[in-house]
Parts: structure tokens; C-alpha cells; sequence
């Protein structure tokens, strides 16, 4: 059958200053492993995840969730002084992408706001679509679609590392995933 990768995320926004973030990367519903939320660093859970790719690649990985998670931070602090937004506050993300059989795949990205449906990516179109109409959801929409070098990575992390990556750690992980 097919198989997902799911990275998770929850950022609460204490104030303007303070951010606690939570990580976590499943593939299907082992552990991989999560982020250290002083550090930033990748914590590994399974022994097969850190040798199924290069150190130079995990490297990378890392220093792209450091940008994205910095990125994110200073967007939603922007977002909520604009808009007035009370502290503190939740956001939520879940994305990653389903591989199937035939090597087809599907990505995936959605975002909650206090435990509620937000916004989704539509990756076919590179568009991002708020769940509810509210003024922060078409705020923080027409922020994401105005920021191209954001949604240009969203887009290549999840159709083609996303893929490409998940090959590898079903290799490896073969004998945990049976």
C-alpha cells in the first residue's frame, strides 16, 4: 500500500518573545525522531534513521528546519501584533507527503490556529487556501502567497525531498515497518 511521512509541529506563542516549539517526524506511526525545542537539533528514536541518509543531508535537513522555524516565528509574531492577535496562542502544522505504489505521491500541508482548521497548501497550484473566511486567516493567506521563496521551499521539501528521502528510510526501515 502506500506510505506517509508526517512532520508535526506546535508552536506556542507565549508573547512577542517567547515561542515553545514541539517536533516530531512519523513515518506511518513509528517515531523518527523530534526537534529539541532549546536547540533546534534533530533527536533521533529509531537506530535506522540517522545511517539511511548521509550526515551532509541530515545537516542540511536541520539547518533548514532552524530557517523555516525562525521564519515561522517572526511571520506569526508579525501577523499577530498586526492583527491585534491576544497572547498566548497556538499554531499547529502537519505536512508531508504520501507515496504510493505505483511511485506516485501526494503532498500535504495544513496549518491550525488554536486547535482549529486554519490553512491548507494546495500543492498542486502552489496556493495556500484558508479553512474558515476570517480576517487573520486571509491575512496570514495573502502573507504566505506574497512570500514566493517560502511556499517555492514548502514545495520542493514535500514533492521532491519528501519523496525522495522517504524511499530511503523505507529501505531501511523496512523491518520496523513489518
Amino acid at each position: 500500500g502506500s506510505f506517509t511521512v508526517r512532520l508535526l509541529q506546535t508552536s506556542t506563542f507565549q508573547n512577542t518573545s517567547f515561542v515553545d516549539t514541539e517536533g516530531l517526524g512519523l513515518l506511518e506511526d513509528i517515531e523518527l525522531g523530534s526537534i529539541d525545542k532549546h536547540t533546534w537539533t534533530i533527536r533521533f528514536y529509531q537506530p535506522w534513521v540517522r545511517p539511511a541518509l548521509p550526515r551532509g543531508d541530515w545537516d542540511t535537513i536541520q539547518n533548514m528546519i532552524r530557517i523555516y522555524l525562525r521564519k515561522f516565528n517572526h511571520l506569526v509574531n508579525e501577523g499577530a501584533m498586526q492583527k491585534d492577535v491576544p497572547y498566548p496562542f497556538v499554531a499547529q502544522c502537519m505536512a508531508g507527503c504520501e507515496l504510493y505504489p505505483n511511485r506516485t505521491s501526494r503532498a500535504f500541508a495544513y496549518v491550525g490556529y488554536n486547535g482549529q482548521d486554519f490553512l491548507s497548501f494546495n500543492t498542486g497550484n502552489a496556493t495556500w487556501l484558508p479553512s474558515r473566511d476570517t480576517n487573520l486567516s486571509q491575512y496570514v493567506q495573502a502573507v504566505l502567497q506574497n512570500y514566493t521563496a517560502f511556499t517555492e521551499m514548502v514545495e520542493v521539501l514535500f514533492n521532491d525531498t519528501c519523496v525522495d528521502d522517504m524511499e530511503v528510510l523505507l529501505h531501511y526501515g523496512k523491518a520496523a515497518l513489518e
